[in-house]
């Protein structure tokens, strides 16, 4: 991640696929105001069966609550069911640990692969580490650190921002033959989820199967693909009429993990090297900050061996 304004941008925006699906008609969460009521959001994923969308609503009604928005997924030839469900309920008369205890027996009785419901404002914010290089909207999340690879002076503009929301700054000097991921491990020990902000390490298997959470990326999708050094460059001078980002979960396999987000934009020949360069890091930091929001609101989902299911 390019720390200079860029960093400072991307970080600021984290601190504060075609599927057959259906919808039915409701609100946003954020689209009604309720002084007394709370809102929840709920996601399952289990084998298909009859009579799981009416056992999921009885769940929220039996409690007072009210549902405002919910999305299903089944995919054709497929026994397998994704739903999520938007809902407002009184916190007094539905208890947090009920709520759990009651999307845990629906759990049970549809032997879910998951089922996870969060109320924000009761529910912690994520806690999350972004691990960065040098490469240069408010959100549910509290940024526990940021480890760079990179060296900053004390007086520059990402060092400023992150004193000023009092975020830990760590810089861990690496090589090929130490990238000291024993002291990373430490540091994000305690986070839900990790982000790679073009971070240019390559986390080894031992890394990610210690670690054992989810971890998202953003990397660049110029349009034919470029490698090796200055890709911008070289796609500049190819003159490539289409730039995109993609966000992704990091697996063993490099940059194969499912996809979560992503976005395109149009260059021409007007762009000069510069105003290229900006669109495609502008875009990077809009489609991370995007796959960010979707995860933390539990719009993604597992879909077969490498594809998801956002909401």
């Amino acid at each position: 991640m390019a720390f200079a304004k860029k960093a400072a941008q991307v970080l600021g925006v984290i601190a504060n696929g075609s599927f057959k699906s259906s919808r039915f008609a409701g609100q946003s969460l954020d689209s009604r105001s309720f002084t007394s009521l709370a809102h929840g959001v709920h996601v399952f994923h289990c084998p298909d069966d009859v009579g799981i969308v009416a056992k999921l609503s009885d769940c929220i009604a039996s409690r007072g609550g009210n549902i405002l928005g919910a999305d299903v997924f089944v995919p054709e030839n497929e026994n397998v069911f994704y739903s999520r469900s938007e809902f407002i309920f009184d916190p007094i008369k539905w208890p947090r640990g009920q709520m759990d205890e009651d999307f845990l027996k629906l759990s049970k009785k549809f032997n879910a692969m998951r089922s996870v419901v969060r109320v924000p404002i009761l529910d912690p914010k994520y806690k999350i580490a972004v691990l960065a290089s040098k490469q240069d909207g408010r959100l549910p999340v509290e940024i526990t650190c940021v480890i760079s690879n990179h060296d900053r002076g004390p007086n520059t503009h990402v060092i400023r921002f992150l004193e000023r929301h009092g975020i830990p700054y760590h810089y861990l000097q690496t090589t090929k033959e130490n990238k000291r991921e024993g002291e990373m491990l430490e540091l994000v020990q305690n986070t839900d989820f990790i982000v790679l902000a073009r971070y240019m390490q390559i986390l080894s298997v031992n890394f990610l199967r210690s670690y054992g959470k989810d971890i998202i990326n953003i990397h660049h999708g110029l349009l034919p693909s470029f490698k090796g050094g200055n890709p911008s460059k070289q796609a500049f001078d190819a003159g490539v009429k289409l730039i995109g980002a993609t966000s992704h979960f990091v697996t063993e396999e490099l940059d194969a993990g499912p996809i979560i987000e992503q976005m395109v934009e149009r260059v021409s020949h007007r762009d000069n090297l510069h105003s290229f360069v900006r669109k495609s890091e502008n875009l990077e930091k809009q489609c991370l900050s995007k796959a960010i929001k979707s995860y933390c609101e539990l719009r993604v989902l597992p879909y077969e061996k490498n594809k998801t299911v956002v909401f």
